[in-house]
């Protein structure tokens, strides 16, 4: 389903579960159940989230005793995944109140602990050691991408964000000229389920390209 690079594993012993039981447990965290269009809230696949999770973990060393921040979160699918993959610290961060009761409450059905802050991304102090990201394409608040991706340089050492394969060119370009080293890790289809009026078919699919974004140390002067 994916075009990916290869998950450079640590011995077996060190793996806290498999990636196909990380897809299967994040399958229980829940899609909105109200969506607002305006916010473009879309919940990540959970076998997408693992795949991601799982090579920020094992390929990076991004997750596991890091402090890790998940901006958006929505639910709650890559919180909670981080913190089920060992991560010292994690905080879902959103302005949505229904999406963070339904992360709270699986987090407490999951026997799993993630800090949930309703706010606005633009009020957040760093540093964190990592950001993960599901951002608002920019398709209805245009740029809403680009300003995800501007507050997570200056908070964490490294930032994990999904962008439509449409805007590669800008988002490239972007981190360029602000000398951040990216790298596209992941490529693939994400599926979008019918909920909002304007949908014709029952489920779509969008082109995604996940990034594996690096701060220059201009970007984070404000932490």
């Amino acid at each position: 389903m994916y075009n990916k690079r290869p998950c450079k594993l640590p011995p077996p012993q060190s793996v806290r579960i498999r990636k196909r039981d990380l897809a299967i447990k994040l399958q229980q965290v829940c899609h909105h159940p109200k969506p607002d269009v305006a916010l473009e809230q879309y919940t990540i696949p959970a076998d997408m989230a693992a795949e991601i999770l799982f090579q920020a973990c094992y390929t990076y060393s991004d997750i596991e005793n890091k402090t890790v921040a998940d901006l958006g979160s929505g639910t709650g699918r890559l919180a909670l995944g981080a913190s089920i993959l060992g991560a010292e610290y994690v905080i879902g961060v959103d302005l949505d109140l229904l999406s963070l009761n339904h992360a709270s409450r699986t987090a407490r059905d999951l026997g799993l602990r993630v800090d949930w802050v309703l706010s606005d991304i633009q009020t957040l102090r760093g540093p964190v050691n990592t950001v993960l990201m599901n951002p608002p394409f920019g398709t209805k608040r245009p740029h809403a991408d680009i300003k995800f991706l501007q507050i997570a340089l200056t908070l964490g050492e490294v930032t994990y964000s999904i962008h439509k394969s449409s805007t590669r060119r800008h988002v490239n370009r972007w981190l360029t000229e602000r000398g951040a080293e990216a790298e596209r890790i992941l490529s693939g289809r994400m599926d979008i389920p019918h909920q909002f009026s304007f949908h014709k078919r029952k489920r779509g699919r969008v082109a995604v390209d996940v990034f594996r974004n690096q701060p220059t140390y201009t970007d984070q002067v404000g932490r």
